[in-house]
């Protein structure tokens, strides 16, 4: 399943065009936030998918019975663009468990790229809900490659790609690439263009070096 957040009216479209905008883009803090508002919105929505459970609360004057989430979470991200979004997941799932992932393109001298996996730090995932976020989803390479890895840590129950940016054709290639039994695609927006270096048109540039700063 693939929900398109943007397709339904909402606030999160106002942080997405700000994301987009260049002008805005100028302001790498106000950019860093909007990932991590978008994060939460996104967090909201995955939450209505946990299992829940009625609990009694004791107030200073009785008893509250609430229904309450009882799914435990891994939440992991792509370094170094989605530390901002992740932290935005985290804000609303602060009891959840963290994964890590180091992955980057690797350009060759004809200009082409491969995905470099480098590291993974990540909890035990059996029978948890795993969120993987990378705020672009362009090829769909890294995407593969980083969930490939994690599941070495163990089935996850369900797990929830999360990005703020798609092209449909990364959209595609992770349908292909991944098996998609208990895996839900969550994308704020969704792009049709991919340029032949798989960046993604109209997009917003390099999230990464939009949030920290240009690379070397």
């Amino acid at each position: 399943m693939v929900h398109i957040l943007a397709q339904k009216n909402s606030l999160m479209n106002q942080f997405i065009a700000e994301l987009r905008d260049t002008e805005i883009q100028k302001d790498s803090m106000r950019f860093r936030r909007n990932m991590e508002r978008i994060g939460e919105i996104i967090a909201y929505e995955i939450s209505k998918t946990f299992e829940y459970k009625s609990s009694e609360i004791t107030t200073p004057l009785g008893i509250s019975k609430m229904s309450l989430p009882v799914s435990k979470v891994v939440n992991a991200t792509i370094l170094r663009a989605g530390l901002p979004f992740h932290n935005g997941i985290l804000n609303y799932f602060d009891q959840s468990e963290n994964a890590f992932i180091s992955a980057h393109r690797k350009y060759h001298k004809d200009g082409t790229f491969t995905i470099q996996f480098e590291h993974l730090s990540s909890p035990d995932i059996e029978g948890k809900v795993l969120i993987l976020s990378d705020p672009m989803l362009a090829s769909g390479a890294s995407m593969e490659i980083s969930y490939k890895a994690i599941i070495e840590r163990g089935t996850p129950k369900h797990t929830h790609i999360v990005t703020i940016i798609a092209s449909n054709q990364g959209i595609n290639y992770v349908k292909k690439h991944i098996n998609m039994k208990n895996v839900t695609i969550w994308a704020g927006d969704v792009d049709d263009e991919l340029t032949s270096k798989s960046y993604i048109v109209p997009g917003l540039g390099d999230a990464g070096d939009l949030a920290f700063g240009s690379k070397m």
